[in-house]
């Protein structure tokens, strides 16, 4: 069952379209990347999922009871938001307020970002300042704030950016064991060989749009060109 339906969507913003006329669907347990060059509206798209702004055109339909609450969201990190002055467990925790938009937190709550904790591997940094943490660190700590948010869709903005090869293998790794247990994933990537590795459909969007299995995008002229590029500049 589709939990989004994006039909005919216009992306863009001053008043100026840079994405036209897009369609796709993203079903419950799929696994989609979206790819494309630099400008191509890669992180327009993902703030118009997220409700951020609005479309120029089309509509986002919700469906297979997902809520516009239980969208989990790890966004591109800046400077700033790495030196957050927090606990793992206080930044972990705030992931609860985008579910319940409550102004404190219940037992219900903190079972919840403890669990997501544990299954990070964070136990033991529990207490640490999140800007003390290395940069995968950090990342593991954002993904279990967005768990916090859902069990059901994860919105991924280029989660692996400036991360050493060895904590890339293992964030992919764990986004996959997640995928696995059934968590829907939505990742913006610049790393094609890693989204055709990973991904169950691609999203390229650009002068040309194409949605599908990756496997029909590998045999598209576009992803055929791509992979020989090793990869998508980021946007």
């Amino acid at each position: 069952m589709a939990i989004i339906t994006c039909q005919n969507l216009s992306l863009g913003y001053d008043g100026r379209e840079i994405v036209h006329d897009l369609s796709f669907e993203v079903h419950t347990g799929d696994y989609l990347c979206i790819v494309g060059e630099n400008g191509s509206g890669k992180s327009t798209l993902m703030r118009t999922l997220l409700g951020l702004q609005q479309p120029m055109g089309g509509s986002i339909l919700t469906g297979d009871g997902l809520g516009r609450r239980e969208i989990g969201y790890l966004p591109q990190q800046t400077q700033v938001q790495r030196d957050f002055p927090a606990s793992v467990w206080e930044v972990v925790l705030s992931g609860c307020q985008a579910r319940s938009r409550r102004a404190f937190y219940n037992a219900e709550d903190k079972r919840i970002a403890r669990g997501n904790i544990e299954q990070l591997g964070l136990t033991t940094l529990i207490r640490r300042c999140y800007r003390e943490l290395s940069g995968g660190q950090q990342q593991r700590v954002l993904l279990a704030r967005a768990l916090c948010a859902t069990r059901k869709l994860l919105l991924l903005d280029e989660p692996v950016s400036g991360l050493d090869p060895k904590v890339t293998a293992e964030l992919y790794h764990l986004i996959e064991k997640l995928n696995g247990e059934g968590v829907t994933i939505i990742m913006i990537s610049h790393d094609i060989a890693s989204a055709v590795r990973y991904a169950s459909h691609i999203l390229h969007i650009g002068d040309r749009i194409f949605y599908g299995t990756k496997q029909a995008y590998l045999q598209s002229d576009m992803g055929g060109l791509l992979a020989r590029k090793g990869g998508c500049a980021d946007e």
